[in-house]
């Protein structure tokens, strides 16, 4: 499996996105309210809006969708998990000099993507130079026993993600490492500062059929739940 370095103008390394599932700004900022709680919610006062009843259907709801995405990517993860051993510390300098290096593990069987392609799902782990990883589609990073959800590539992903996955074919499992300038940059500090090189491992996959359906339905549960969370009945403003 070789190992490929791709060099880019400063000008193409310029735009970045944000890798998650889109949301309105507020929403984002629940999203790490929840993280830094350990994925458990805050104590909830008089003063939230929307009463704990609905809150645990919200819950419950989710908890289904999340199920039911569970058993559909199913195989995907027997596949992705064992390439977890990959997750290792990296050389943060050498990461930042080389730009851009890719290493397929699995070579996919299905189409290839090309420059600019965004029409697919990915698992994905990401990290950081000293091993400690930032953020996955696991359940657990520690213990994973299935995917939470898959990124869908359409909603916006980093430049060095988005400059590594192409070639990739679906099915495949492909190592990313990226200098900081196709990461995050000066905008968002990660890995302890700005401008960190971050690595990832990703599983491209066919956005189609059940688990398609199962994506959008697990997305969609996880956004009302954090509105509930903070005291926004999403069905009743929705009219749904």
């Amino acid at each position: 499996m070789e190992e490929k370095e791709l060099k880019t103008s400063v000008g193409q390394r310029v735009a970045i996105t944000i890798i998650a599932i889109a949301m309105l700004g507020s929403m984002i900022a629940g999203y790490v309210a929840i993280v830094l709680n350990g994925g458990k919610t805050a104590a909830l006062d008089d003063t939230a809006g929307i009463g704990n009843d609905k809150i645990a259907a919200y819950e419950a709801a989710y908890d289904e969708k999340k199920a039911a995405f569970k058993e559909v990517s199913k195989g995907d993860f027997d596949k992705f998990i064992q390439y977890r051993s990959e997750v290792k510390a990296y050389n943060e300098t050498a990461a930042n000099e080389g730009v851009l290096q890719t290493k397929d593990l699995l070579i996919g069987d299905g189409r290839e993507l090309a420059d600019g392609d965004t029409d697919y799902l990915a698992y994905y782990i990401g990290w950081c130079a000293d091993e400690t990883i930032f953020d996955s589609s696991f359940d657990d990073d520690k213990n994973p026993t299935a995917f939470k959800s898959a990124i869908n590539a359409s909603q916006g992903m980093i430049e060095g993600w988005n400059a590594g996955v192409v070639g990739m074919r679906l099915g495949g499992i492909r190592r990313i490492t990226m200098s900081g300038d196709l990461a995050y940059g000066n905008t968002t500090e990660i890995c302890g500062g700005y401008n960190k090189p971050l690595r990832f491992l990703v599983m491209a996959v066919a956005n189609e059929g059940a688990l398609k359906a199962a994506a959008s339905e697990v997305d969609l549960a996880y956004m009302k739940l954090m509105y509930a969370y903070y005291g926004i009945d999403y069905d009743a403003e929705m009219g749904s």
